[in-house]
């Protein structure tokens, strides 16, 4: 079914909330949307908006060109990758290049949004998923999403900040199998 997601007051087309038909729905901003309801069963269709990477800044914040033609800087919602840019920790470089290798300039990805909109700074908040997702099974998003991928390879450790937190429970065994495994940041030598 096709929707529109709005994000800034910005209506983004192209949007989909999966195979299934059905009425057309919106996604707002947070202060103009009514609070929460019990979050729907892996099965429920959900909006993604289609974008193009147009640039990779580390290895959890990308640039995208959305359907309307702007450049929306996107955060990645329930991970954290070391830092690569203005400081360098260990293993930041290696996250920055695995994401600038998975995702690069001209790849078409899918974003979704969780509670908030956007952070402090005023990034996109958003999982990102790789192909076109058509439930939020575990296998699903252990198979499509980004996110997850950050956590599967090592590459990111979990983060969580409430409201933001839908996946949390499928993020969680995915970031100790990297750590029993001993995974990329997880196979660093402890100093």
């Amino acid at each position: 079914m096709a929707v529109t997601l709005v994000f800034g007051g910005r209506a983004l087309l192209g949007a989909s909330a999966g195979p299934s038909p059905g009425p057309a729905a919106t996604r707002e901003s947070p202060s103009s949307r009514a609070p929460a309801g019990p979050e729907p069963d892996a099965s429920t269709p959900f909006a993604v908006v289609e974008v193009t990477v147009i640039r990779v800044v580390d290895g959890d914040t990308i640039h995208a060109r959305t359907p309307d033609g702007a450049d929306e800087t996107i955060r990645f919602i329930g991970v954290n990758t070391p830092e690569s840019t203005t400081r360098h920790e260990p293993f930041g470089n290696e996250a920055s290049d695995y994401t600038k290798a998975k995702l690069p300039v001209g790849t078409t990805v899918w974003l979704e949004l969780d509670v908030r909109e956007r952070d402090k700074y005023g990034r996109l908040l958003a999982y990102v998923w790789t192909q076109r997702p058509s439930s939020r099974a575990p296998s699903e998003v252990r198979d499509k999403m980004f996110n997850a991928a950050l956590l599967i390879e090592g590459y990111a450790q979990l983060m969580t900040i409430p409201p933001d937190v839908r996946y949390v429970d499928i993020f969680t065994p995915l970031q100790a199998e990297a750590r029993e495994a001993g995974r990329g940041l997880w196979g660093l030598p402890v100093e």
